[in-house]
């Protein structure tokens, strides 16, 4: 079956699944060429709990910018002891950072949108391909009402960037559900949460929001939203 069209049969089977059992079935069907790539954020969280409980052996990784939130990392210990699972740690090249640096500065990402973007290209997306290599599919934790850039994000896709099939367990739960979640399974989270970070990332680029302010509102703050993604989720036509 040409993979299309075996995506677009998964959309329609797992329509009305829960995110338990989306991720059950595709780490059975993938076996050792999946894993889940974790942000840490809450809904990533979410879906930590879930693979914990169906299998603690399956490949959880992230990404270390070398600019994150201390809080970030305490979180990335706790939920590593809470579930007694590895979570793998992939960093930026030091040379490419290094270049970086001494060419555009060390906050060159303030300068220019593609400035911040070849930041987020050296610290996230050249780890992320060798994060990837050897897999068929991963597993993500993007919401459809979390942005703009994300309303069309479907369930299943393919990743046409990253080659994989990608899976959205929790594209259609709301913020509030992802919190019932968290709160009901006592589900480690960053406590930024609580200090007006809906969404965290790297530390220089991230903020606060405000009362009434979109839940990415506090990334990449200076920016047009239309432009605020890091290449992560990249969606080619």
């Amino acid at each position: 079956m040409e993979l299309q069209q075996q995506i677009a049969e998964w959309n329609d089977q797992f329509h009305d699944a829960t995110p338990e059992e989306v991720i059950q079935f595709f780490l059975s069907h993938y076996k050792k060429k999946i894993a889940f790539s974790s942000s840490l954020g809450a809904e990533d969280q979410v879906i930590t709990h879930m693979i914990a409980d169906i299998n603690k052996a399956a490949r959880i990784f992230t990404l270390d910018t070398g600019r994150l939130f201390p809080e970030t990392y305490d979180l990335m210990h706790a939920t590593c002891n809470r579930y007694r699972i590895d979570i793998q740690v992939y960093f930026p090249n030091a040379d490419l950072v290094q270049k970086m640096v001494k060419k555009r500065g060390i906050n060159l990402f303030y300068e220019s949108v593609e400035s911040r973007k070849l930041c987020c290209s050296i610290r996230k997306l050249e780890p992320l391909k060798r994060a990837f290599k050897g897999l068929d599919a991963w597993i993500c934790g993007l919401r459809r009402d979390q942005s703009i850039t994300r309303h069309d994000v479907q369930m299943i896709e393919w990743d046409e960037a990253n080659q994989l099939v990608k899976i959205n367990p929790l594209i259609d739960w709301t913020e509030e559900q992802v919190w019932a979640f968290i709160r009901a399974n006592n589900v480690p989270f960053n406590s930024l949460h609580d200090k007006g970070f809906p969404s965290i990332g790297c530390q220089p680029c991230t903020r606060a929001i405000l009362p009434g302010e979109d839940v990415r509102a506090g990334r990449w703050w200076w920016e047009n939203p239309e432009t605020k993604e890091c290449g992560l989720h990249a969606r080619k036509r």
